[in-house]
């Protein structure tokens, strides 16, 4: 560790091939996952540190990508807090909060000691990694969090945040994601990714004061080690606004793939661009597939190395069950051989 492409994407040194490493890489597409998961529930995956590296081996060895990152699930930071969490399949929490109920159910008084299991996870990883591949950690973005615990993430927006949500946030949330993104960063983490999945709920006034909040409860304390990505709409300008403005800015943004990777190269000179093709088309026929990802290179090729500085290719988000293996496999050859 670590690996010399993502080091120099972090770092923004013009480089010909970009990293590559996808979000959900380890997952249901993938036969190496499968073959756990008939022995295994995702939980014991999860909190099983020798599982989890080997979750998270099998895409490395597979497909060489770049970067290996934890194998986990961005909720159980609220189970650490209290909320009563299963999976059968998906997450299903005993009781969602309320502004009524945030007491009785948020009482644990030392969350982070329910969490070790993910430093572990990164440690055991590390050991199994090749030498020349890197490692990341990730955490959910807090409003993602409360949207879940709240049973608002299938809300297209959400209404203007309440005075007591701002409290679940400040006095639960924040905290314990710190300490959570520090444990990370001293397994061995490089970059620790928040993925606010639900940042795009959030009205432009809620929206800029959450951003800020981030920047001054999580990624202060740990300079260029803390990148941020969210989706589905959400104004990338808003959260270059609030970063230009920070002391302490992301060390990167990851884009989805609504929106132009060339348009954010041309904005953003510092920290590294992650993305964009689309996680669907990948999901596709291969000659669909194939013909799509030839555009996304061509368009891509047309900029020099030093405009599109701090590449880390990958998706506009996480791979899709569906997904055939090859065009993975497929997807990194091509990358490697065409720029």
């Amino acid at each position: 560790m670590p690996n010399s492409r993502f080091k120099n994407a972090l770092n923004r040194v013009p480089q010909e091939i970009p990293p590559i490493w996808f979000m959900r890489q380890a997952g249901r597409y993938h036969d190496h996952y499968q073959n756990l998961k008939k022995s295994h529930s995702f939980v014991e995956l999860c909190k099983s540190p020798a599982l989890s590296a080997q979750t998270a081996l099998g895409p490395i060895e597979e497909f060489d990508f770049d970067v290996a990152i934890l194998f986990s699930d961005i909720l159980f930071p609220l189970e650490s807090l209290g909320m009563d969490l299963i999976y059968d399949p998906g997450p299903i929490f005993k009781e969602h909060l309320s502004e009524k109920n945030t007491s009785k159910i948020l009482k644990n008084k030392n969350p982070i000691s329910s969490l070790e299991f993910q430093g572990e996870a990164i440690e055991r990883t590390i050991d199994l990694l090749p030498d020349d591949k890197s490692m990341i950690g990730f955490i959910g973005g807090p409003w993602t969090l409360l949207s879940f615990a709240s049973a608002k993430n299938k809300l297209e927006k959400s209404d203007k945040l309440k005075s007591y949500q701002w409290s679940i946030l400040e006095e639960h949330i924040y905290p314990l994601l710190h300490q959570n993104i520090l444990l990370q960063l001293r397994a061995g983490a490089e970059l620790v990714m928040i993925f606010d999945s639900c940042a795009h709920q959030l009205g432009k006034d809620d929206l800029s004061i959450y951003l800020k909040k981030i920047l001054n409860e999580l990624v202060k304390s740990f300079p260029n080690r803390v990148g941020y990505y969210a989706k589905d709409g959400v104004s990338y300008d808003e959260i270059f606004a609030a970063t230009d403005s920070s002391e302490v800015p992301f060390a990167g943004i990851g884009v989805d793939s609504n929106v132009s990777i060339q348009d954010i190269f041309a904005k953003r000179k510092d920290g590294f661009i992650q993305g964009n093709f689309s996680e669907k088309l990948i999901s596709q026929d291969f000659n669909e597939f194939d013909k799509a990802l030839n555009l996304f290179l061509e368009e891509i090729s047309t900029l020099s190395i030093e405009d599109r500085n701090g590449w880390v290719c990958g998706l506009g988000h996480g791979v899709i069950k569906t997904t055939p293996q090859e065009n993975v496999k497929h997807f990194v050859k091509k990358v490697r051989s065409y720029l």
